[in-house]
């Protein structure tokens, strides 16, 4: 459904699964899981993956928060786009990476939910990809000291706000990661 032409193809994105993102992020373990769940799913199903990276003044590259989480092995053929910016397309070479594979649709997981993750999920809608957001495999950590909803909330209501989404020609939408198609 995509407004991409030529572009039939889906890709696994993992944003910012990092040490010093997740480390105190809601369901750690959990969504680190499902994400290998759904890595093996891909791979097995010759699946684009594309691993996406923040750096900042608090994630220096090279350093242990910068660093992907242990539990996440990226193979060498998949991927690394590098990114300073929420929207994982802003100012990185995401859009030819998934052009090279003609993909139109994007499935994400990741963190930080109200960060990176919704700002990918509508960076890849405006410019004209599927977007499915895996509805239990992002986190978020407690922002509640600033004003913000418990992150089991910030997730919830993501999912529920997303699994609607719509533009011209495009769609939205969540799944659980045991229902996941590519």
């Amino acid at each position: 459904m995509t407004t991409l032409p030529n572009r039939p193809n889906t890709a696994l994105l993992i944003v910012d699964v990092q040490n010093g993102v997740v480390d105190s992020s809601h369901n750690r373990d959990e969504v680190i899981a499902n994400i290998n769940t759904l890595l093996a799913k891909a791979r097995s199903e010759a699946v684009p993956v594309v691993w996406i990276q923040h750096s900042s003044d608090e994630l220096k590259p090279d350093s242990a928060p910068w660093r992907y989480v242990p539990e996440l092995i990226r193979e060498a053929t998949e991927p690394l786009v590098h990114k300073r910016y929420g929207d994982s397309f802003e100012d990185t070479e995401l859009e030819s990476v998934l052009a090279a594979r003609g993909v139109g649709r994007v499935v994400v997981t990741g963190a930080q939910t109200d960060a990176c993750i919704r700002s990918t999920l509508h960076g890849a809608m405006v410019r004209g990809y599927d977007a499915t957001l895996v509805a239990d495999a992002h986190t978020t950590e407690d922002l509640t000291a600033y004003g913000a909803p418990a992150p089991e909330q910030v997730v919830s209501h993501t999912n529920l706000y997303w699994n609607w989404q719509e533009a011209p020609g495009r769609k939205g939408g969540t799944v659980d990661t045991a229902d996941i198609t590519f």
